[in-house]
């Protein structure tokens, strides 16, 4: 499968990939499978970051739960369809993390400014507390100021990601810090 297929619990670095705008178009609020557009070669560039030893984490802001437009239930149906579909071109995602929640929404329960809303780095954290990261050598790619943000607060370099061909700007990533 991977040509570099460390276990779980071997310390490694991690890429941490925002969902909308890196690995798909966010073409707003994206609840469901049939409005998922894959960015250009994202497959390519998870199982590039597989290959290349690294966890690749999800972490990615969803706050169309709170405003009602889907459920988390939702949410987890598609992030299983998008890893499943991922996996069958040979991209392993390890894990995902999202923020149901926003101060403005309408549905109770989810209106807060949660810990795990980006710019904030409730999510890394999480995700670096659950698997054996090694902080040294991992990298936020993220296509708003937030991702960024909360890259700096986790203490990671983040790369801000305008669109095209995803593979080719994570490759430019490996490049550059191997």
């Amino acid at each position: 499968m991977n040509g570099n297929n460390p276990s779980r619990s071997t310390p490694r670095p991690a890429a941490f990939l925002d969902r909308d705008g890196v690995v798909n178009y966010d073409d707003g609020y994206m609840g469901t499978s049939d409005r998922i557009r894959w960015m250009p070669n994202a497959a390519k560039a998870v199982r590039r970051l597989n290959d290349a030893g690294y966890f690749v984490f999800f972490f990615t802001n969803q706050s169309g739960v709170a405003r009602g437009f889907f459920t988390e239930e939702a949410l987890n149906t598609l992030h299983d369809w998008m890893r499943t579909e991922l996996a069958a071109q040979g991209a392993v995602i390890d894990d995902i993390r999202y923020c149901p929640h926003h101060p403005d929404g309408s549905v109770a329960g989810y209106l807060e400014d949660h810990h795990w809303r980006k710019p904030k780095p409730g999510m890394i954290h999480d995700l670096m507390k659950h698997w054996p990261v090694r902080h040294q050598g991992s990298f936020v790619v993220g296509d708003r100021a937030s991702d960024i943000e909360a890259a700096d607060a986790a203490g990671l370099p983040g790369f801000l990601f305008a669109g095209g061909d995803i593979d080719a700007f994570v490759a430019d990533i490996l490049a550059n810090r191997l």
